[in-house]
């Protein structure tokens, strides 16, 4: 896990490319008192864990981010810029390459994860069927409501209880508001009774779950063969189905490559979600499939039910510019932690 410290280290190299030693310490010194060795010997642990590459010898010795994914911004910062400001490329995520996916882990406080997870587990087991059928139900409404939300639905968090428990639809609202909470339910059903089936991921399972979430609401199935745009972002994600198939599969095989489950979630979430293979419905197809393998090797699933809307946006927007996952991570681990001490109790 990378420390503030080292956080503050890479910030600074983010906005100064190739920056030397000396550079940074006068950076870092300003409103900090932080020694040289200290910040040395944080360079050496970076470089060390192939987040940084270091350049030249001596006095003309430079550093440079080598993982863009693991990189920090300022996300106050980078949102008072314009869009043009902000992103202008056509550069794209290679997911036919693994090596930067594989060094994820530095991002997550890990040993905290695995011992709320342990609890979790500890509590599952103890659950008989009519109680867990109970506290799934709950986890349901609760992810279904945010995760729709998420997306614009205007439904509350008791519209949608009704909805689900009741199968009372709330007034004032559209019909296509209600499928989208309905087919949650769908696919998060589907997912909570085949669970090792998402064991190993592959591009007809994520189409599954796509089918599931977007039934009835006139949307087409498959991969999409044209172009979309995304509100907020001048991001545009691959324009043909034979592009998008390829980033589809190479995702695949990274996420049954990599060895932890909740790197594996985080992965699907974004991977998906930058891809964009559908015509709609892709973030919450993204939102699924990651609880889909965290369900899958008992870890619990996410129901983002604090996460502030603006927040989650932003956060996926600075991967679809800048491939940078740290801002996305962060509130990722927050949701989790929170779930896996709350669900099961």
């Amino acid at each position: 896990m990378i420390n503030q410290r080292q956080k503050a280290i890479l910030s600074i190299i983010a906005q100064n490319k190739n920056i030397s030693s000396s550079a940074i310490t006068e950076l870092l010194t300003v409103e900090n008192i932080i020694s040289r060795i200290t910040i040395i010997r944080d360079l050496n642990v970076l470089v060390k864990q192939k987040i940084l590459k270091r350049s030249g010898e001596g006095r003309s010795v430079t550093y440079a981010i080598k993982n863009v994914l693991i990189r920090p911004l300022d996300v106050d910062d980078y949102f008072k810029l314009s869009l043009r400001q902000r992103y202008d490329s056509t550069r794209y995520l290679d997911f036919r390459s693994m090596r930067q996916f594989f060094q994820l882990s530095s991002l997550f406080p890990l040993r905290r994860i695995e011992a709320v997870t342990k609890q979790f587990q500890k509590r599952f087991k103890r659950y008989g069927a009519k109680t867990l059928e109970r506290e799934l139900q709950r986890l349901t409404i609760e992810f279904t409501w945010k995760s729709s939300q998420i997306e614009g639905n205007t439904y509350t968090l008791l519209d949608t209880e009704r909805l689900l428990v009741q199968k009372k639809i709330a007034s004032g609202k559209t019909h296509d508001e209600a499928l989208m909470i309905l087919n949650h339910k769908l696919a998060i059903d589907y997912i909570f009774k085949n669970p090792k089936l998402f064991k190993k991921i592959t591009p007809h399972l994520i189409k599954s779950i796509h089918q599931l979430a977007v039934s009835e609401l006139r949307v087409k199935t498959g991969f999409r063969k044209h172009g979309v745009g995304i509100t907020g972002t001048n991001y545009k994600p691959f324009d043909n189905e034979f592009q998008i198939a390829d980033a589809i599969e190479g995702l695949c095989h990274i996420l049954n490559k990599v060895s932890h489950p909740f790197i594996k979630a985080l992965i699907a979430v974004t991977g998906i979600s930058y891809i964009q293979p559908f015509e709609d419905g892709n973030k919450r197809t993204a939102r699924l499939a990651g609880n889909a393998l965290l369900y899958a090797y008992d870890y619990c699933p996410i129901s983002y039910r604090s996460v502030s809307e603006i927040e989650y946006k932003k956060a996926i927007i600075l991967f679809y510019e800048q491939h940078s996952l740290e801002y996305f991570a962060r509130l990722f681990t927050e949701q989790y932690v929170e779930g896996a001490k709350i669900y099961f109790p």
